[in-house]
């Protein structure tokens, strides 16, 4: 079905550019234009061997032997611009033979090579080279000889880069490598955009041969001793004004997520609760136009551009590491919030996002209405600062007025388009706001809660109508009814969202779309090998017209969709499956080397098996990191009310990983460390002055 015309994109929501890389800071201007199609993006080359160190703006990739080859992606990035696609190191004409290159933390991989000396016979080698490198580009590069006679070496670096941008690259544009000049230490690139890059080098070289990229030293090493080179990668501009450098450029600072850990009877969790940290940590941006808006990319190297509904579920899923990443995100997508007197008033502009091959695409701007006073609200129970809630509260009111005029002129509400169709997730996010929307509007003392419970109310009635499907084996919920009537069954991940209720006062959770007896259903299918591959949930169920263990929308593991289903069944109760589902994650994450992508595919778990990775899929990626660290806390059940000035703790009976304890977390903008014990017991170690611990 063609989509209606409705509002375009706004500012921080502009649809990436070219094939996906999105590093956009344009501004889409006008009130209303044609919905934009969800792109279908080029074939992405596949980075998963590649080693990403991220700091963004800045990013490096490279393989595992450590030489920037400038095949492919590999470089150093900024802000989406390749500063340097090459920097090949030769020791006595030599490359060294590559033994190991690994990631030292988010943004940062070491590479360990070896050779032989000149003239050398035997097959030992007696030099080591170390190189550490981080996203930025900065390389300490460290020649190590164990020969037992001195040593004249021969050692340079040829460099080059073509300043191209990421879509460009990817879709096979990058152009030609740029001449260098000579400049001070280094050598130095200027673009035909009046940028450009400087790689200066410490020691001096003794030579630059600046027409072939090649900086030279001659290095006199003594049995046992070490020579160290250090680079530094510098993109600037040619007319350095702030206009030119852009005011987004520059790393978030302060301190918006806390350094959490885990320790316990399994390591694992600690290892990939660290890993997913400084993931986060190396995903935060700044707003291109206000630099004061600070959010997560959605993943790289392909999903770097404006803010998203993805960056606002990853700030929910991060409040057990404070409130703040929350508040600067939803600061950020509030700037795209439509005004006036017009049906559309309070909603969140946004583009359309692929939803597979079967169905139309979804409406991100919708998502984030939904989504916007769902976060405030949790983030208020969390200990959100009064001043931040009283700025951002408005805003979450135009969302619910959206929320309740749409739910009652449609009965539920559409996506993307007024003409529908009509998803059950999205029913289920707006169920969720509806109920939070109330509770937090009656605690802020503003009017509203009475016509949203009555619009969850109706929505719970219909949905229970209209939604499931009965069949001999239970029944299943429908994913779509589509503008013609016809309902889509369609069984995938996506159920996990229906079970995901959303926290209240005192610890509740609140009502959900499905009653006892069918959330008992969704748990058991989710459970199921249609479902569960052993590694997670699949977004499209393997008995499905069109599963693909590939597809993304079509039956690959989605790890947010995963960890929303471990944490939504222990909430509802249903522990073995939550338990199954979270072991599964904790087995992929090892063998994804603790740092989970945002999906794989979908292949079912056999014997000494380990998970596909998918060709396409952003690693790390900010759904996936904060998924990790919900789906891990689900152990505990930590359970905030600051303003109620209680917190209380759920965990899980059976205790699937041992005794575990988590320190470093915040409630109430206070340190919080809990313990569980191997019997299941809880206990809470740490916490705020004056929090009592609730039932």
């Amino acid at each position: 079905m063609a989509p209606r015309p409705v509002p375009a994109p706004g500012p921080q929501n502009a649809p990436s550019p070219g094939p996906g890389p999105g590093y956009s800071s344009g501004q889409t201007s006008g009130t209303t234009a044609a919905v934009p199609r969800a792109a279908r993006p080029a074939e992405f080359p596949s980075v998963h061997d590649a080693l990403l160190c991220v700091a963004l703006p800045a990013l490096t990739l490279c393989a595992e032997h450590g030489q920037l080859t400038g095949e492919g992606p590999e470089g150093v990035y900024h802000a989406g611009k390749r500063l340097l696609s090459r920097c090949v190191l030769r020791v006595a004409g030599r490359e060294p033979v590559p033994l190991q290159g690994r990631m030292a933390a988010a943004d940062r991989a070491v590479f360990l090579g070896a050779l032989r000396a000149p003239g050398d016979t035997g097959p030992d080698p007696v030099l080591t080279v170390e190189r550490a490198r981080t996203a930025d580009g900065s390389e300490r590069i460290t020649l190590r000889s164990a020969a037992p006679r001195p040593l004249r070496l021969p050692v340079e670096l040829a460099l080059g880069t073509d300043l191209a941008d990421l879509g460009s690259i990817v879709s096979g544009r990058a152009g030609r490598e740029i001449t260098p000049s000579v400049h001070g230490t280094g050598l130095r690139w200027t673009g035909d955009d009046a940028r450009s890059v400087v790689v200066a080098a410490d020691p001096p070289p003794m030579d630059a041969l600046a027409a072939a990229g090649v900086l030279r030293w001659e290095v006199e090493l003594q049995p046992g001793a070490a020579f160290v080179l250090r680079l530094q990668v510098r993109g600037e501009s040619v007319v350095r004004s702030p206009a030119s450098l852009g005011a987004g450029s520059g790393r978030p600072g302060g301190h918006l997520l806390a350094d959490a850990r885990a320790e316990g009877d399994d390591p694992r969790p600690g290892e990939l609760l660290k890993s997913s940290i400084e993931d986060l940590r190396g995903l935060l941006q700044r707003g291109p136009v206000h630099p004061t808006d600070v959010y997560l990319a959605a993943g790289v190297p392909w999903r770097c551009g404006p803010v998203t509904a993805e960056a606002l579920w990853a700030a929910r899923m991060c409040l057990p590491l404070g409130t703040r990443l929350a508040a600067t995100t939803l600061r950020a997508l509030s700037r795209a919030q439509l005004s006036g007197d017009g049906n559309e008033s309070g909603r969140i502009q946004g583009p359309l996002r692929d939803a597979g091959p079967h169905l139309p695409p979804r409406c991100t701007g919708i998502e984030a209405t939904l989504a916007f006073p769902v976060v405030l609200a949790e983030a208020r129970r969390w200990g959100l600062p009064a001043a931040d809630l009283e700025e951002l509260l408005p805003v979450a009111e135009g969302c619910l007025g959206w929320l309740r005029r749409t739910a009652v002129r449609h009965g539920f509400v559409p996506d993307p388009t007024p003409g529908g169709p009509w998803r059950a997730e999205t029913q289920a996010h707006a169920h969720r706001a509806a109920l939070l929307g109330a509770d937090l509007l009656d605690a802020c003392g503003k009017p509203g809660r009475e016509a949203l419970l009555d619009v969850a109310e109706v929505m719970r009635e219909r949905f229970r109508r209209d939604f499931w499907l009965d069949d001999p084996a239970g029944g299943r919920p429908a994913a779509v009814l589509m503008a013609d009537g016809l309902k889509r069954a369609q069984l995938g991940g996506w159920v996990a969202h229906l079970l995901d209720t959303g926290l209240l006062g005192g610890g509740r959770h609140a009502p959900g779309l499905l009653d006892k007896s069918e959330s008992e259903q969704v748990a058991r299918l989710l459970a199921t090998p249609m479902l569960d591959s052993g590694w997670g949930v699949r977004g499209l169920g393997t008995r499905e017209p069109g599963h693909n263990p590939f597809g993304h929308r079509a039956g690959a593991v989605r790890v947010h969709e995963t960890a929303v289903a471990v944490a939504a069944l222990a909430a509802a109760g249903q522990e073995r499956e939550a338990t199954s589902l979270l072991r599964g994650l904790l087995d992929a994450a090892e063998a994804f080397g603790h740092r989970l992508p945002e999906m794989y595919a979908g292949e079912q778990r056999t014997a000494a098996a380990q998970p596909v990775p998918h060709p396409a899929a952003c690693r790390p990626a900010a759904v996936a990191a904060a998924g990790a660290l919900q789906a891990l806390l689900a152990l505990a059940g930590i359970r905030p009310d600051v303003p109620g000035r209680s917190v209380s703790l759920h965990p899980l009976a059976s205790a699937p990983l041992g005794a575990i304890r988590f320190e470093g977390l915040v409630v109430g903008g206070e340190p919080f460390a809990v313990r569980v014990g191997r019997l299941g017991l809880g206990m809470v170690e740490e916490a705020a002055e004056g929090l009592q611990l609730g039932v």
